[in-house]
């Protein structure tokens, strides 16, 4: 085809989808129903144009030439629908209701194939294979079809992640049961329900994995490119195509799934990797990229639709009622049936009867099926009637489901009520309202004032406000209980948390790993008080001060072997998360304070505030734990903290000169040039220093003062240094006579049998009673902070006492004394009265 008539049909065909959105919205339509209607109206225009004036002769005449196959369908628009799709979910969300999404993406769908190849295999003389092939096709559900009429009418946001959750997977699970089924139809090769599953298996687990590994690999590439926004929105549209491309053409792997993973990965995790204003750029720009895909694809298949119905027969009509209503069926025995028993295996949370309606009516089809149906016309060894039988079959369900359902979803959501605020979101956002018209009314007077409008005009503008406040007053928050309050007014702080986060993020006040780990804490926060509200958010802070996985995993290497980088490592980020949490956590109460108190009320807002107070607190304790081991540090961080500060205030103030004609661009660019050159040093991340080679902390222990050179070194090398956590159990009965323990640093608690403690600290020792035979009177022992401790096994212990006679008289001296003391105890408490 002509470069330039390809050009000139797509300019007709992107400017004539310019206007699809408003008159969608004058003519209260469905946009996908609309494109569906102007496609088929330009599908038979394009046969009839003979008695069109030249210009428009010309536009329709390269239409006409556009030759669109499945494979332009599949390859071209296909990868861009489900990238965009999955990069706007929100992972958690999706996760949550992840067993309901399968069960209808998978079971659904080979429920569908089986109901329908059956039915009509009965009732017609196709062959099971064909029928089989066409309940393939048609049970892909369509996303652009049926989100956008969920988004018009305000449908609730996990109705619409349940629906385009199962869009998104089931496009797989179908391609991969029509790849298996058109092999059969067309005798390469054999239809059993082992070769099905197998395949089916493969391609969908083969390409989950696929599309994780290729999207991690563009979170790291995103890295690189970081500050060049251009580029790394770029990057993730050539991921969508080669994800979808490698996965099929080279892995033989289901690209739609590798896809859908692949964007899944990008948006919760790559806005971490991206410089702090791409990724709000980028939802804008695959915005823009997900609409011309949407319309496009869609406008190219109901251009089809006429020559795919050219050969439609009067019979075919009883045969789309059989296969409508098939469908209908197996999706109602998905939807009532198999979703109430998955959620009594605990695998999925309850959907209620109203939104499982809306799921069972709101299954359109759309683009896919009809490309899929293209592609078996396209194939000559498949029989002539099959493909014809296909073809008919699939665009008359496609139009009834956009048509019928399409047109009626609609109605159905507001009939169902699903469009309404539940009384506690009405009663809030009328209390908002309340709140903002009374600052309105205020701000308004002022700008009379300072503009000297009369009193008459002020009259007219309060009555507005006025009339608005008045209806308002009997929807106070006041009908709310107090513990309804409370949740709602956590849940908000909750949101407002994730944002701070993402807005330290965009300053730059911490990196990308930071803000990653910061950003999942505050998405688990959120959904602990979603799900346990004030008892749940007690239990999330509990949580949040708490050491990580992978904290805990470099402890146990340190134990076990001795490594300490990582530990140090994981110290750092330990220490600068703390502080980062602080800042956000009092930032956060004076949001409550300001912001909600008004909302909710003086009561709730006191608990909100209180249960903040309480996070705070233990981030405080578990930071000055950190800040008494290593003060040079934490000195570190703050300056490095307030550095970030003082940097993106100075780039603030250059972009506000910049906007305001003060600087022109040239001046802008060289003096945020400087002003990196000036910050640079606050982005070396010095390593934490813990300090634990056992020649120095020796040193430290008065046992071993005026030892020669000698012992000292034979010494060091008999000695394991550890760190010790706060309250972390140091030694105790478990491990009587394995070990004796040295304090270096810190202290240590030694909890006796009677309940009272008394703590040991630098230079002391302890378990050396045990190591010499008396292991019943060895207490347990904690950390009183993060204290520095030389470990020394019960062989060596023997053995350094056979070689040292000096030492070993020390040792056994204080042995000595403490032995008496316990008898001295023991005596006591023999005599004292219970």
């Amino acid at each position: 085809m002509d470069v330039g008539v390809l050009v000139f049909g797509l300019a007709t065909l992107l400017t004539l989808v310019c206007f699809m959105p408003p008159l969608a919205g004058r003519l209260k339509l469905p946009y996908s129903v609309l494109l569906a209607i102007v496609g088929c109206l330009l599908g038979i225009v394009l046969h009839l144009h003979g008695w069109a004036p030249p210009g428009l002769g010309g536009m329709l005449d390269s239409l006409e030439k556009f030759e669109i196959s499945s494979e332009t369908f599949l390859t071209v628009f296909l990868p861009v629908l489900l990238f965009e799709t999955a990069l706007s979910m929100n992972v958690r969300r999706l996760m949550d209701d992840i067993g309901p999404i399968l069960m209808m993406a998978i079971v659904a769908v080979f429920l569908s194939t089986i109901v329908v190849g059956f039915a009509l295999s009965s009732l017609s003389s196709y062959s099971l294979a064909a029928c089989l092939l066409l309940g393939a096709i048609v049970a892909t559900t369509d996303p652009a079809a049926v989100v956008g009429i969920f988004r018009e009418v305000g449908a609730p946001k996990r109705l619409t992640t349940l629906v385009e959750g199962e869009s998104l997977f089931n496009d797989a699970a179908s391609i991969a049961l029509y790849s298996v089924l058109v092999g059969v139809l067309a005798g390469h090769g054999e239809m059993s329900l082992g070769n099905v599953m197998t395949s089916f298996v493969i391609s969908f687990v083969g390409g989950g994995l696929a599309g994780y590994a290729m999207g991690r690999l563009a979170c790291m590439l995103f890295v690189v490119l970081r500050g060049f926004r251009t580029a790394e929105i770029t990057l993730t549209l050539t991921l969508a195509y080669l994800t979808f491309y490698i996965s099929d053409h080279y892995l033989h792997v289901s690209g739609v799934v590798a896809t859908v993973i692949a964007g899944l990965v990008v948006g919760s995790t790559g806005r971490t990797r991206m410089a702090p204003t791409t990724f709000e750029h980028l939802t804008s720009a695959w915005g823009q990229f997900g609409f011309w895909a949407n319309s496009l694809i869609f406008l190219f298949a109901a251009m089809l639709i006429p020559r795919l119905m050219a050969d439609a027969r009067p019979s075919d009509i009883a045969l789309l009622i059989v296969l409508f209503v098939a469908t209908l069926v197996a999706r109602a025995v998905a939807v009532f049936g198999l979703l109430p028993l998955l959620r009594l295996t605990g695998l999925a949370t309850r959907v209620s009867r109203a939104y499982q309606t809306v799921m069972l009516w709101g299954g359109l089809r759309g683009a896919v099926s009809l490309a899929l149906a293209l592609a078996v016309t396209e194939r000559e060894d498949v029989p002539y009637e099959a493909r014809q039988f296909i073809a008919v079959a699939t665009t008359g369900f496609v139009l009834i489901t956009l048509f019928l359902n399409g047109i009626s979803l609609r109605p159905l959501i507001r009939m169902l009520k699903l469009n309404e605020l539940s009384r506690r979101e009405a009663t809030i956002r009328d209390q908002a309202l309340t709140v903002a018209l009374g600052d309105l009314q205020e701000k308004t007077d002022e700008v009379a004032t300072a503009e000297h409008i009369g009193p008459e005009v002020r009259e007219r503008i309060h009555g507005v406000f006025d009339q608005s406040l008045t209806r308002l007053r009997d929807s106070e928050v006041r009908h709310m209980s107090i513990e309804e309050r409370v949740d709602v007014g956590l849940a908000i702080l909750a949101r407002r948390e994730e944002e701070m986060f993402f807005d330290v993020l965009k300053a730059q006040l911490v990196d990308w790993r930071m803000a990653e780990a910061l950003l999942a804490r505050s998405e688990r926060l959120e959904d602990a008080v979603r799900a346990g509200g004030l008892a749940g958010f007690e239990n999330a802070i509990a949580a949040d001060v708490r050491y990580s996985r992978s904290f805990r995993a470099a402890l146990r290497l340190h134990y076990l072997f001795g490594f300490q980088r990582w530990l140090a490592n994981e110290l750092g980020l330990r220490f600068a998360a703390l502080m980062s949490k602080r800042s956000v956590a009092q930032r956060l109460i004076l949001f409550a304070n300001q912001q909600i108190r008004p909302l909710l009320g003086e009561e709730a807002t006191q608990r909100i505030v209180a249960a903040h107070q309480r996070r705070l607190e233990a981030i405080e304790n578990a930071l000055q734990a950190l800040n008494l081991q290593y003060p040079s540090y934490a000195l570190w961080l703050q300056e490095s903290y307030l550095g970030r500060v003082a940097r993106e205030l100075e780039r603030m103030r250059y972009r506000d000169m910049l906007d305001q004609s003060l600087i022109s661009g040239e001046v802008y660019a060289d003096l945020v040039a400087q002003l990196e050159q000036r910050w640079e040093h606050i982005d070396r991340h010095p390593p934490l220093d813990i300090e634990l080679g056992a020649a120095e902390l020796i040193k430290r222990v008065p046992l071993f003062e005026n030892l020669s050179p000698d012992s000292l070194r034979a010494i060091s090398r008999l000695l394991k240094p550890r760190l010790a956590l706060p309250d972390q159990p140091v030694l105790g009965k478990d491990r009587a006579g394995e070990e004796m323990c040295f304090v270096a640093s810190g202290a240590v608690a030694v909890h006796l049998p009677d309940q009272t403690t008394f703590e040991l600290g630098s230079g002391e020792f302890f378990g050396e009673l045990a190591l010499l035979g008396e292991q019943e009177l060895m207490p347990d022992v904690t950390s009183l902070g993060y204290s520095k401790l030389l470990m020394m096994s019960a062989r060596d212990f023997r053995a350094l006492l056979a070689r040292d006679a000096e030492l070993r008289e020390r040792i056994e001296k204080v042995a000595r004394q403490r032995l008496r003391a316990i008898e001295v105890w023991r005596q006591f408490s023999a005599t004292a009265p219970s």
